[in-house]
């Protein structure tokens, strides 16, 4: 497959793949959009939070269905770590829904940040619902990439809920959320930084950089990895990239039709018998952290995976490194100092444009690769039920 397919729109679409393509490649533009965006919306997204965050015993709630689950997974902790008087968690919506004795409680203020690319997944709409109902002092930050979705068409005009409009062309229409949760989650970030806004939006775009290195870097190396017919892949990460780790792998499952088995877990627990699923049909690849610890451990386990020569093949993708201890295949990119949960989108285009590859390879139709409607764009059959 040749090397430019991902800016030859006209090949992906003769392959069914030209929304995918055109939707991983945009990003890096939509992250410099994003940070125009909340450049604007400054004062009223810092109106809307006033002190909630600074106040013990308020709880912030981040969720989601799915991909958008995890976005609030790869954000929450960091979150926490920045405002240690609130009650920062992430649970997916899926979770929500079937036990939320275990999760709301009457008495504590509750903040729900709701993730939605088309913002009209049942799912959504019901949490909120539920959070209305069940919390007696709650706020809703509505984070979609669909100004006519149920969320927002939902939270006009209440006093009660802020809705964050992603860049329109991060509405993705493609099947695959590719360019809608990268957005949503680098928003997240800015959103609920305490650093002052300038400081903020910098990064972003520092972000955005790395990000259109990564595409231009990397294509040749990823369409030559997407080229081997793996059985299996396997995505590790440590702390926010575990959910990174998750995310990527379902990109694989969902672009291959379930006919690449992908699966996820952390660099330590991996030992912990998930790595019995090893063999010669398997890719595993190790998210790399920028913290110097997780490298630590995170080495530990490739050395020691390269030395057992059981995988088909090993290989990590992160910051670039100065120890001499990586392969020459390893992607490795200069990016700025920031947390993990701030660089995941970019490791997170190399798991975008691998699944791209493989579904592609496997002749099936990358914007829709359940073309019977056993899966679909946006969830349908959830049967809501009372939560009394």
């Amino acid at each position: 497959m040749d090397t430019s397919l991902l800016t030859d729109l006209s090949a992906w679409e003769r392959l069914g793949g030209h929304h995918t393509a055109e939707e991983i490649a945009q990003q890096p533009a939509l992250w410099n959009a994003l940070a125009d965006a909340l450049d604007a919306a400054q004062a009223r997204i810092d109106a809307f939070l006033g002190d909630w965050l600074s106040r013990p015993g308020h709880r912030v709630i981040l969720t989601g269905a799915g991909s958008s689950g995890f976005i609030a997974e790869m954000v929450a902790d960091a979150i926490q770590a920045q405002w240690p008087a609130a009650d920062v968690r992430a649970i997916h919506t899926t979770s929500l829904l079937t036990h939320p004795a275990l999760y709301l409680r009457r008495e504590s203020p509750t903040l729900l940040v709701s993730f939605g690319r088309s913002g009209s997944s049942p799912e959504s709409v019901a949490a909120v619902d539920l959070v209305r109902d069940q919390v007696a002092v709650s706020r809703f930050l509505d984070i979609t990439c669909n100004g006519d979705g149920a969320l927002a068409r939902r939270g006009a005009g209440r006093e009660d809920t802020l809705t964050l409009l992603m860049p329109p062309a991060s509405c993705d229409r493609a099947f695959a959320m590719t360019s809608s949760l990268t957005c949503m989650q680098l928003a997240t970030l800015a959103v609920f930084d305490r650093q002052p806004w300038p400081q903020r939006l910098a990064r972003l775009r520092q972000v955005a950089d790395a990000g259109q290195r990564a595409l231009d870097e990397w294509e040749g190396g990823i369409a030559a990895l997407a080229g081997a017919a793996y059985s299996r892949v396997i995505y590790l990460g440590s702390g926010p990239l575990e959910a990174l780790a998750r995310e990527a792998a379902l990109k694989v499952l969902e672009l291959s039709a379930g006919r690449v088995l992908a699966l996820a877990n952390t660099p330590l627990g991996f030992r912990h018998g998930p790595k019995s699923t090893l063999d010669p049909d398997t890719l595993v690849v190790v998210l790399r952290s920028h913290e110097p610890l997780a490298r630590l451990y995170e080495q530990d386990l490739l050395d020691e995976l390269r030395r057992d020569g059981v995988a088909g093949r090993v290989l990590s993708v992160g910051p670039r490194r100065d120890d001499g201890r990586g392969e020459a295949d390893d992607f490795d990119l200069d990016v700025p100092a920031a947390p993990d949960p701030w660089l995941a989108p970019v490791w997170l285009t190399l798991a975008q444009r691998y699944a791209l590859r493989r579904s592609a390879a496997l002749g099936l139709t990358p914007d829709n690769p359940f073309p019977d409607g056993t899966v679909n764009r946006v969830v349908q059959g959830v049967t809501l039920h009372p939560h009394r």
